[in-house]
């Protein structure tokens, strides 16, 4: 007896289907291995660069201790103003740097499209980006280090504060809003949830590219008509849609 030709493409459905299903799960798989692949990357990067900045904060400061035995507390305040100096600084630059250096510079956008395409790996050629950041806050670093009195202690601040910003960037943007790797608890919280999407919002390509910066996105958006409304829906949306989960 032969098969009738509705059997046949039930079969031929059926064979799509289950086809599909293997896809979609290699590629799940595939995903799994390239957040681990980050985390383990992004951990051990932030466990060594963090141990060596206590460090290197130690040794610098008992180097440095006057000759008789007190602690330059001037020297440590400076270090501690131009840590958070040096991080808000890096948030400004962000803004400027994103806009004309990464995409409308051609020599940047070489390596920054590769954030803006579909990521066949658990890396891309924008990552680059972190070294060429990190190098500014090693020498600033390294000299500060060496370098006695307050403007080796502010040096050696904003190599630190540089450093600190990279490691929240990293986790932040690549981990929370991009989900290259897992961030837990976090993504929860409301001012996380409203940098998630205002960084979606610059990859939308609207309101010519905004916001650029990626800590103060949101505030960003206030200074352009009609973007803190659509950034307030699109964070209702995203409440929305977890609670129907």
């Amino acid at each position: 007896v032969q098969p009738s030709v509705g059997a046949g493409n039930q079969q031929t459905a059926d064979d799509a289907l289950q086809q599909l299903d293997r896809s979609i799960a290699l590629r799940r798989a595939q995903r799994k291995r390239e957040q681990l692949t980050y985390q383990a990357a992004a951990i051990a990067a932030s466990v060594g660069i963090s141990s060596l900045a206590i460090l290197a904060t130690y040794t610098r400061f008992s180097m440095h201790i006057t000759s008789d035995g007190e602690m330059p507390w001037s020297d440590l305040l400076g270090t501690l103003s131009l840590v958070a100096g040096g991080a808000f600084g890096m948030e400004m630059y962000a803004r400027y740097a994103h806009k004309a250096l990464w995409h409308e510079s051609p020599l940047g956008w070489l390596l920054h499209k590769s954030h803006h395409t579909p990521r066949t790996g658990p890396f891309e050629a924008n990552d680059l980006f972190a070294i060429i950041n990190g190098l500014p806050a090693m020498l600033l670093c390294y000299y500060g280090f060496w370098e006695p009195g307050m403007v080796g202690a502010s040096c050696f601040g904003a190599g630190l504060g540089i450093t600190l910003y990279g490691m929240a960037y990293m986790f932040i943007h690549d981990g929370l809003v991009h989900r290259r790797f897992p961030t837990g608890p976090i993504s929860d919280l409301p001012y996380m949830k409203r940098l998630t999407v205002a960084h979606q919002i610059h990859h939308s390509g609207k309101y010519d590219g905004a916001p650029w910066g990626m800590f103060l996105g949101p505030q960003e958006l206030e200074a352009i008509p009609g973007a803190t409304e659509e950034l307030d829906r699109l964070v209702a949306d995203l409440d929305w849609s977890k609670r129907r989960v």
